[in-house]
């Protein structure tokens, strides 16, 4: 094999779907742009039905990796970037795509990706402080990012009623200099949830 692709001998099964879980994210965002580009709601819809589609692939690199005991530090960090792309950046382009393109949305749902990125960098760092003897992690500290399913379900949900654009819920206010729609603060929500450090969450 070539020598750069010398990386891919390292790769255990579970990484590959790890690998897929991050396909399915990157393909919701071009999904995302295509639809802004061309106004067909079927490349939304299509781009909000990939990050269920991610979540099972990140459910199963985890089984695979106990089924066949090849955890490893490599695989850890592929999950978490992986994961910032499809339930971190993917909803928050969705979101803009649906209409939350306000300027005080474009904060909210940064916000939303920086507490993301931070919820995971966290749990890489205090891991092995949160397992117990047995090395497994017993729970989560904050909601797991792949919470973020759950916010692309509401968006889902109201591409199927045409409530995006300027037909979204709960309006548009004018606050100052940029435009806020309120239904972003499901993302401010979602990504307080995931930094708090309170929020105790068993882990299967």
């Amino acid at each position: 094999m070539p020598r750069h692709f010398s990386m891919l001998r390292d790769f255990h099964l579970a990484d590959w779907f790890t690998l897929a879980n991050a396909f399915c994210g990157t393909g919701a965002i071009f999904a995302a742009m295509r639809f802004l580009q061309e106004g067909r709601v079927d490349d939304l819809l299509i781009g909000m039905a990939l990050i269920p589609l991610a979540f099972i692939f990140d459910a199963l690199d985890g089984r695979v990796a106990r089924w066949r005991k090849s955890a490893s530090t490599l695989g850890r960090e592929l999950d978490s970037l992986a994961d910032i792309i499809s339930f971190g950046v993917a909803p928050a382009a969705l979101a803009y795509a649906c209409g939350l393109q306000g300027g005080w949305d474009w904060i909210v749902l940064s916000y939303f990706v920086g507490c993301g990125v931070s919820r995971l960098a966290r749990y890489n760092v205090t891991a092995e402080q949160l397992a117990g003897d047995e090395g497994k992690v017993k729970y989560f500290e904050g909601t797991p990012i792949p919470t973020s399913l759950l916010l692309v379900i509401v968006l889902a949900v109201a591409v199927a009623q045409g409530a995006i654009g300027r037909d979204l819920w709960f309006g548009v206010w004018h606050l100052g200099p940029w435009q806020f729609h309120p239904l972003v603060l499901m993302f401010a929500l979602s990504g307080s949830l995931m930094i708090s450090k309170t929020l105790h969450i068993p882990k299967p």
